[in-house]
């Protein structure tokens, strides 16, 4: 009985809140790689949060603490999305790799560095998001493009506080 908990297979679930069959499908593929982007930038911001140095490193410690603790709590959200849309979290086709618009790369030197390849990733977050949001508007699904508009606006706030830490002018 125990073996059977640790292999969850999804009851044939009939979701039937307005929104068909292939668009449930195709918005599920698209938050599985935007949660496969969010997990990464969790983990990078770690690495970063860890491995910062220099003049900016208090800053910069606190701001990657406060977002790998949002972005991780934004994962359970997006997963569970994905959930209620009748899908598993994530569809291993659209999660792998490939789809990733964040670098896995932390290997930048300085925490200037470490900052503009934040902004570059947390860019690039958004304009999947973005894409993903329109798409589940079309399809009528206004909970997902909600939930998107949402983590956009915070994504778009972070990129706006860290190009102001290592702005050069005043």
């Amino acid at each position: 009985m125990a073996q059977a908990a640790l292999k969850p297979e999804l009851a044939n679930e009939n979701v039937s809140t307005g929104i068909d069959d292939g668009a449930r499908e195709e918005i599920a593929q698209a938050l599985s790689a935007i949660l496969t982007d969010t997990y990464y930038l969790v983990i990078k911001s770690h690495i970063y949060h860890w491995n910062v140095v220099g003049p900016m490193f208090h800053a910069i410690h606190e701001m990657t603490e406060e977002q790998y603790t949002n972005l991780f709590k934004a994962a359970d959200e997006i997963a569970e999305r994905i959930r209620a849309l009748g899908h598993k979290a994530p569809i291993a086709d659209a999660a792998g790799p490939k789809e990733a618009v964040v670098s896995m790369d932390a290997s930048a030197r300085s925490a200037h560095d470490m900052v503009a390849d934040l902004i570059q990733d947390h860019e690039a977050a958004i304009r999947k998001m973005r894409d993903a949001a329109d798409m589940a508007e079309d399809k009528r699904d206004f909970v997902t493009h909600d939930l998107l508009v949402g983590r956009m606006t915070y994504h778009e706030q972070v990129v706006w506080m860290w190009r102001s830490l290592i702005t050069d002018k005043e």
